[in-house]
């Protein structure tokens, strides 16, 4: 299963290459690779590569987030180009209930590319998902970009919204029987019935 990033938080079509993000099966979860250009703007974030990050949005970045629609529970993973991550898992738009997980996450880029792969375990994911929606962002100040698979339509008064990933109504339509197959059930997790 492939995502490509093709447009703005509000609509735009972005100027570059878009970001790719790929979904594997995997017997103890699922594989999510990153493929995106490298900006290196803004520069790394303080944090050991290879470790979690708080604030993590704060720099470049690619965000996957998965969705319990009916119980807005949902997994939010983060990965940074200079190898720094952040999981969190939510219960409620916006209601951390775990954060810093940890993750495998490898990296490598060059000078204009990155490519990332983390291995999501089946604990992190919420119960029934069937939403989904990934995001990017880089560029520093007036250059900061924010960019959406699904993005957001303008408000009726067309006032100017702000970027805001926690939009749920924006996300759309995801199966992960599609991924792994009809008669697949989805394992147990113990993180989930603490996240109320």
């Amino acid at each position: 299963m492939e995502f490509k990033i093709e447009h703005t938080w509000n609509n735009f079509p972005v100027s570059h290459d878009p970001v790719t993000i790929k979904l594997t099966p995997e017997n103890a979860g699922i594989l999510m690779e990153v493929s995106a250009p490298f900006f290196n703007d803004p520069t790394a974030p303080p944090g050991e590569p290879g470790k979690p990050f708080n604030g993590l949005w704060d720099y470049e970045v690619v965000e996957a987030f998965f969705l319990n629609d009916q119980t807005q529970q949902y997994l939010e993973v983060e990965l940074c180009p200079h190898g720094q991550h952040l999981v969190l898992l939510l219960s409620g738009r916006r209601k951390i209930c775990k954060q810093e997980l940890p993750l495998k996450f490898e990296v490598s880029r060059t000078h204009w590319k990155w490519t990332g792969k983390a291995h999501l375990p089946w604990s992190y994911f919420p119960p029934s998902i069937d939403k989904f929606n990934a995001f990017a962002i880089h560029g520093s100040g007036v250059h900061r970009t924010y960019e959406a698979l699904y993005p957001v339509c303008q408000n009726e008064t067309g006032e100017e919204q702000k970027p805001d990933f926690h939009r749920l109504e924006y996300f759309k339509t995801f199966s992960l029987q599609l991924l792994m197959g009809e008669d697949w059930k989805q394992p147990g997790s113990d993180l989930w019935p603490l996240c109320k």
